[in-house]
């Protein structure tokens, strides 16, 4: 009895160590972004654009690319991978041909982003000839996000109880009303999940944007979503190996290093506020 105890002490420890450990590299890494960060990070440097080869001024282009290809990612990915998940869940006869899309998505899950960049490459830039605009930079990152989303989504949906189901069939409504007012609200914590990671992914990635939406400098902001971008990954790229000014240029690269893990744990935030409240409000 005595042995059990201790091996259930020690598997306890190590949980709490390899927990503890997770949270203290994460709290490093933020301490240590913003302090080198923090000293860049100004009212010039968030509103105004780089000048002098990229060595002073800001970043106000990069942040607002960012967030119009953040954006239209989501927009693009949410809608298509809910209702995918719908139909995997509710309509899709299960077998093998949806046990094979479920793999397939899976598998896509897993693919390097730079696949992403070039499949967008060769369809949106190249084959549709939009060229390398925000369009194909955001229908490219919503593919990317797209299977986290769906697998994400069928998982939420799968969590509802069939019983929710068969109560509201057995009143006499319909299984797209059911879905829309029954099966989908109880849900949606879920699928914002899903968004969450998605959301996160597409604002940090760098390959799929370079091939398909990211300038290299630009001062003029977008007119259209045929316009090309700044974005701040790939501007962090930029900054730190490209030009011959590596050195001076340090600074600007932690600033946007900060910038953008603001904005992504912002957005992020966001979500996970309305998560809460609707929960809150399940409860209710």
């Amino acid at each position: 009895m005595r042995w059990r105890y201790f091996k259930q002490h020690v598997f306890f420890a190590i949980v709490r160590l390899a927990a503890f450990s997770i949270v203290a590299a994460i709290a490093l890494f933020l301490l240590y972004i913003i302090i080198n960060g923090i000293g860049a990070v100004n009212w010039e440097f968030l509103s105004q654009p780089p000048r002098d080869s990229m060595t002073k001024g800001g970043i106000m282009p990069a942040i607002l690319g960012t967030f119009y290809l953040t954006a239209g990612a989501i927009l693009i990915s949410l809608p298509l991978g809910i209702a995918s998940a719908i139909f995997l869940s509710e309509y899709a006869k299960q077998g093998s041909v949806v046990r094979i899309i479920r793999i397939g998505i899976n598998c896509l899950a897993g693919v390097p982003s730079i696949v992403f960049g070039l499949f967008g490459l060769g369809l949106f830039v190249v084959f549709l000839k939009f060229g390398s605009c925000i369009l194909s930079g955001a229908l490219t990152l919503g593919f990317l996000i797209l299977p986290t989303i769906v697998g994400a989504s069928e998982e939420a949906l799968k969590a509802v109880p069939q019983t929710f189901r068969e109560a509201s069939l057995g009143l006499g409504v319909s299984k797209w009303q059911t879905i829309l007012h029954t099966v989908l609200p109880n849900a949606l914590p879920g699928i914002l999940t899903g968004s969450i990671l998605g959301v996160g992914r597409a604002a940090g990635e760098t390959a799929p944007i370079m091939f398909t939406a990211a300038a290299f400098f630009t001062t003029r902001l977008p007119k259209s979503i045929f316009d090309e971008v700044m974005a701040l990954p790939y501007h962090l790229y930029v900054l730190a190996t490209a030009g011959t000014n590596i050195q001076q240029t340090r600074p600007l690269q932690y600033g946007t290093v900060l910038v953008l893990v603001a904005l992504v744990l912002g957005v992020d935030l966001i979500a996970i506020i309305i998560r809460s409240y609707i929960r809150k409000k399940k409860r209710w």
